[in-house]
């Protein structure tokens, strides 16, 4: 009896302790699926669930990356008022307080509604403004070269100056030359290209001192050396420096962006090697001490200036023998992507350098070229239309040159395009002549807006 007894009582041990576990179990099963239980679960948990996708790195403003833990791209951060703060030129706004979660992750619930679009400096309309010009074209004679101050020739109509370009997705900023000069402080903006460079460089300096007489701005063009002896033809360049800011503005001509180099130094009429694969001395020398960058290059590829300038094609440091590359628009091609690749290479070691190559300035020679009585007469703004639609350049070499660089573009061809009213055409400042400038433009003008849109991407 005692011994079936103690079995008996076992059996029922076994028989409660099968039972509680069946009740266990299944009071965890629906503990697990119970919506309550989810929220008590460690929040940490959750918020480390791993990632399927990297974070995207922003893009700097001359196209370098740095990773910075919770940036990403495209998601606009949200101000008190809930408007969407602007984003800056690339599209980037760093959210702090968004962990870099895949989407998919059911946890994850944090998804950007909205995807804000990248401001495109290149397309947009122009549009009227009455409060153009920018500065006055009688004021700014320190600065502005008579032959490109419209106000001072016999032209009668000014139209063309009351209009700004308004991008598309975005609004830019009223230049404003005191948040500029603030913004530019211990800084120094150099312009390096032709003559279409010198206009854009002289129109920063009429935007940033107002167009006013200036006294207290230096000339520190020596430090350069850019100050040329008596009975030079013209300087190769021009710079000058705001004391209360330190800005300097400079400008070096260099029409093919090639190193030109005398073949024999102590003949005038030598010949000079126009190294198509090495940037100009100038640039190599002084790199260091600029800020930004702005190149230009593209009328001065033809025949007849290389010609009248004795400049002769140079690779790899002796004569080039190509056949391919001596066709001008090859050499020019390879001038180009061989400079841009040279800056590129640069830009590591110069961190601080915002680069830009400006596209081609383009001309409005009509019934004829600039020798042949080509002209442009047209005083009526926009009469080709004011928008711009399409996508990319225009200016294939260019875009096609800094694809993949930390380079940006200044893409002022198509927007420029439309404004064939706005050149000098025939007036100057000793009255009519018979052949018109429909290649530079009158200042103040078109070049004003290349640097707003400078200005904009610095």
């Amino acid at each position: 009896m005692k011994g079936g007894n103690s079995y008996s009582f076992r059996g029922k041990h076994v028989s409660l302790a099968l039972v509680a576990i069946v009740l266990f179990s299944a009071l965890m099963w629906t503990w697990e699926r119970n919506p309550i239980a989810t929220t008590l679960r460690s929040a940490q948990e959750w918020y480390y669930l791993p990632s399927e996708f990297p974070v995207e790195a922003p893009t700097e403003s001359v196209g370098t990356t740095s990773l910075e833990k919770g940036v990403t791209k495209s998601i606009a951060p949200i101000t008190e008022n809930g408007t969407k703060l602007q984003l800056d030129t690339e599209g980037v706004a760093a959210v702090n307080s968004i962990p870099a979660e895949s989407p998919k992750t059911k946890y994850n619930q944090i998804v950007a509604s909205s995807r804000s679009k990248v401001c495109n400096y290149a397309k947009g309309k122009w549009v009227a403004d009455s409060r153009r010009p920018l500065y006055s074209g009688f004021g700014c004679k320190q600065w502005l070269s008579s032959m490109w101050s419209c106000r001072m020739t016999q032209r009668p109509v000014f139209s063309f100056e009351g209009y700004r370009w308004q991008p598309e997705n975005c609004e830019m900023q009223d230049f404003d030359r005191t948040a500029f000069l603030r913004k530019m402080q211990d800084k120094t903006i150099a312009f390096i290209g032709d003559s279409l460079g010198r206009q854009q460089f002289q129109s920063l300096m009429c935007m940033a001192t107002g167009g006013e007489e200036s006294p207290e701005v230096q000339n520190v063009g020596w430090e350069y050396g850019l100050v040329k002896p008596r009975g030079a033809i013209r300087p190769d360049g021009w710079a000058y420096r705001f004391p209360e800011t330190n800005t300097t503005i400079l400008y070096y001509w260099s029409a093919s962006l090639s190193d030109l180099v005398p073949l024999n130094i102590s003949d005038k009429q030598s010949d000079v090697a126009m190294h198509l694969d090495r940037p100009p001395a100038f640039m190599r020398r002084f790199l260091h001490r600029f800020d930004v960058l702005v190149l230009n290059t593209g009328h001065h590829w033809n025949r007849g200036k290389l010609t009248a300038n004795r400049w002769v094609m140079h690779v790899n440091g002796k004569p080039n023998e190509d056949k391919k590359i001596a066709e001008i628009a090859n050499a020019k091609n390879f001038t180009i992507h061989s400079i841009v690749r040279w800056l590129d290479m640069q830009l590591v070691s110069h961190p601080r350098l915002k680069a830009f190559f400006r596209t081609i300035s383009p001309r409005h020679f009509f019934n004829g070229d600039w020798n042949t009585g080509g002209s442009c007469d047209n005083t009526i703004p926009l009469s080709n239309g004011s928008e711009i639609m399409q996508e990319g350049s225009i200016d294939s070499t260019i875009e096609g040159a800094l694809k993949g660089t930390k380079i940006k573009i200044l893409d002022i061809t198509a927007l420029s395009q439309l404004r064939d009213e706005a050149h000098m055409s025939r007036y100057t400042v000793r009255g009519t002549l018979n052949s018109s400038d429909c290649l530079h433009w009158c200042l103040p003008g078109i070049p004003d807006t290349w640097n707003e849109l400078l200005v904009a991407q610095i």
